[in-house]
């Protein structure tokens, strides 16, 4: 591993305690990023903190819900004054739980939207924000947002998710074009089936709905049904995506979605 690889890097994460954003933390902070671990598990960011800097690395930990905007700001500010600036954000933060289709309440659809899409949006501008204030930059700034299989299709049982990650998409082409006069990129990666203690409640949830009769049952026959490569993956597979967008090799990449599916969408 190159360890100077994002040497240069100050990095937001949100929804980092635990799962995708934890592993991406460490991942960035083991080539070098000085980090900012944000999520509304405080707890479990000072957690990761931790595990950083017993390897080397630098990183701070801050409480942050990412559907209110005063708090977005106050993660991006501590960024700020722990490592002088902000120049990679990265919008992990998401929820799912799933219900049918007719099923679907006015409660579970607002949550759903207001961290996965609401979030994401919030990050976005505080970020580019704070980027644009720093002024124009030789190489870019990078906003990367954690997109899914469902930003590109839909089943049943997660429809609110499914929107929720179409609108994150459709943020990363938006935001692509807005922010690209300042020289700040945006994409984003989609992962599959991953497993992590997210995908551990989703599964037990689609048993409670009877999507699925025994728990562990999802994964696999999503793996053997669905999956090209006839596995699902863990948080690793995912880190060196993720370490790609935030680094200099992804320079003249903007306004796109990389998936990280195992074949589950063929493009």
């Amino acid at each position: 591993m190159d360890k100077t690889r994002l040497a240069d890097k100050h990095v937001l994460i949100t929804g980092a305690a635990r799962g995708m954003g934890a592993a991406v933390a460490e991942h960035y902070a083991a080539q070098g990023a000085k980090v900012c671990v944000g999520d509304l598990n405080l707890d479990g960011c000072e957690t990761v903190v931790e595990r950083i800097k017993s390897k080397g690395g630098e990183a701070i930990a801050v409480g942050l819900d990412v559907t209110k905007r005063d708090q977005m700001q106050a993660a991006v500010k501590a960024t700020v004054d722990a490592f002088g600036s902000l120049n990679v954000m990265l919008n992990n933060a998401g929820i799912n739980k799933p219900l049918m289709f007719l099923d679907i309440t006015e409660a579970n659809w607002q949550q759903i939207m207001d961290v996965n899409a609401l979030g994401t949006l919030l990050g976005m501008q505080e970020a580019a924000k704070q980027m644009i204030a720093q002024g124009r930059p030789e190489k870019p700034y990078k906003i990367i947002n954690v997109g899914s299989i469902l930003s590109r299709q839909a089943f049943d049982d997660v429809v609110p998710y499914s929107c929720s990650k179409h609108a994150v998409l459709a943020m990363i082409n938006g935001g692509a074009k807005a922010l690209a006069q300042h020289n700040i990129t945006v994409n984003g990666y989609g992962p599959g089936v991953v497993r992590t203690e997210l995908w551990e409640q989703l599964d037990k949830d689609l048993v409670a709905i009877g999507k699925f009769e025994k728990a562990g049952e999802s994964m696999d026959k999503l793996a053997e049904s669905m999956i090209l490569l006839k596995r699902y993956s863990y948080p690793e597979d995912v880190i060196g995506t993720a370490a790609f967008l935030a680094s200099h090799e992804s320079d003249y990449m903007t306004g796109q979605l990389l998936m990280i599916d195992g074949g589950m969408v063929v493009q």
